[in-house]
């Protein structure tokens, strides 16, 4: 299941990130979105959604969403 189908408030586990841009992948980690950390989805809004990852919230657009498989 991607991010973008998250339930707001729940915790979850990232399990990979699903892009072979790698770009994509180090500006992901920069965050501390990886494989074994939680995040949960604060609200979903116009364009993609609010996350907290690491007691930091960020503003994901939705193709972002959809590469973080949770």
């Amino acid at each position: 299941m991607s991010l973008e189908e998250a339930v707001v408030g729940e915790e979850y586990i990232v399990k990979e990130i699903l892009s072979d841009d790698e770009e994509l992948k180090n500006f992901l980690f920069s965050l501390g979105c990886y494989s074994g950390e939680p995040i949960t989805v604060i609200s979903h809004i116009k364009g993609g959604c609010v996350v907290s990852i690491k007691d930091a919230r960020y503003n994901i657009d939705t193709d972002l969403a959809k590469a973080i498989s949770i």
